[in-house]
């Protein structure tokens, strides 16, 4: 089952969707926003990059991580 979702934006921001639905081969403004809010769901928030940060400078000096030189060494 569907929900309808009714969506107030600014003039300018309207006509970028309108624009992005044209020029990425979209079918609608509904299938574009779908696809936005699958990508962030996978994002990672400012705050918690920090934690995870704050975090591992903690745990670099006593040991608990390794230090690579390229993202081809964790693979």
């Amino acid at each position: 089952m569907r929900s309808i979702l009714n969506l107030s934006l600014p003039k300018e921001t309207f006509e970028t969707v309108k624009k992005r639905v044209k020029t990425g081969g979209f079918e609608s403004a509904s299938q574009y926003i779908r696809l936005l809010l699958e990508m962030d769901e996978g994002l990672i928030s400012a705050d918690e990059l920090l934690k995870m940060s704050a975090q591992a400078d903690r745990e670099y000096p006593q040991g608990k991580l390794i230090k690579r030189k390229s993202l081809a060494e964790l693979m």
